[in-house]
């Protein structure tokens, strides 16, 4: 049957406000991919960041650019030789993993494909992080009382005041385990100075404590917390250089450009000794859903999008305490 692709943007209010320390924000802004066949609909949702050159408008253009091979019927491999990494070759392979699994009439992790990473069974259900924004000490201690039940916290980090921070929290929530995220915000000598005092505080994770480039630092020095590459972790093929510097990787669908590279890049991390970190931008279900199939590959898993927005779609991934359920065939795959 004949492919047609439509794009559309929607805005989902955050609950609150969220903080990290490039910037606050109190809605967020994505663009959803679908694509039919006139019997079945496949979609994908992704969320450009600035941060990476992205917009609301480039993503459009790039997603758009692509219908010729959308609707010429051209599979995933296709659009990966074709696009670069990022959220609008996410939104679109998502959408096309979707549309695989409704025409089969099976569920995506029973594709022959992610046999070996998933067994052909649903993914289960698994604890998600919480992530707790970046304000004051005080601020920060407050919102942790409020998520004190939650099994594992993340924090996120600014740097001057992150130990008095993360006191703060730990004084909060004091069975919750904690993982930090600084953003790129640390100098050399915080990370120094901040490692061995963040283990004795039982953190358990520190996420990307300096800029992209400016790492190389982390190979010659001891970890006394393990330590995570996100901002300078998009693809498998970054993964090489990684390794001496790194503990784990975050694979996020709109770094990497989709599932398919994701999972290219869980079996990478893989061989290399990585650990491996889920995470997410601030999304809906919709994104999150996806993701999923990664999740009991990690060691870590960050999908906490929807928790933090003020309403999520229809059919949405379900929360139950600290634990996150695969999706439902209705919402995707």
């Amino acid at each position: 049957m004949a492919r047609s692709l439509q794009v559309f943007e929607e805005t989902f209010p955050i609950a609150g406000s969220f903080t990290i320390s490039r910037g606050s924000r109190t809605e967020i802004h994505v663009m959803v991919a679908e694509i039919t066949d006139g019997a079945h609909r496949g979609r994908g949702e992704c969320v450009p960041y600035a941060h990476y050159g992205e917009s609301l408008v480039s993503v459009r253009q790039q997603i758009e650019g692509m219908m010729d091979l959308i609707t010429g019927g051209g599979t995933r491999a296709d659009l990966n030789r074709a696009m670069a990494p990022g959220a609008a070759r996410n939104a679109l392979d998502c959408a096309l993993f979707d549309l695989e699994a409704k025409r089969a009439g099976r569920r995506v992790w029973e594709l022959a494909e992610l046999a070996e990473l998933s067994n052909a069974a649903p993914p289960p259900d698994m604890i998600t992080a919480y992530t707790l924004s970046l304000g004051s000490a005080a601020e920060m201690g407050k919102a942790a009382q409020g998520a004190k039940d939650r099994a594992l916290l993340k924090l996120k980090l600014g740097g001057e005041g992150d130990l008095e921070r993360v006191g703060a929290v730990r004084r909060g929530a004091p069975k919750a385990r904690l993982i930090v995220d600084a953003n790129e915000a640390w100098s050399p000598e915080m990370v120094r100075s901040y490692s061995a005092a963040l283990a004795d505080l039982g953190v358990e994770l520190i996420e990307q404590p300096l800029p992209k480039g400016k790492d190389g630092m982390l190979a010659e020095i001891p970890h006394p917390v393990p330590i995570c590459a996100d901002e300078s972790c998009h693809v498998s093929a970054d993964l090489a250089a990684l390794a001496g510097r790194y503990d784990l990787v975050n694979i996020k669908l709109d770094k990497s450009g989709g599932l398919t590279e994701a999972l290219i890049m869980a079996k990478q991390a893989k061989r290399l000794g990585l650990g491996i970190m889920v995470g997410c931008m601030l999304g809906t279900s919709l994104a999150m859903a996806p993701a999923m199939l990664l999740a009991s590959l990690a060691d870590f898993v960050d999908l906490d999008g929807p928790l933090l927005l003020a309403k999520d779609r229809a059919a949405a991934l379900v929360y139950r305490d600290s634990y996150v359920a695969a999706p439902t065939a209705e919402l995707w795959g």
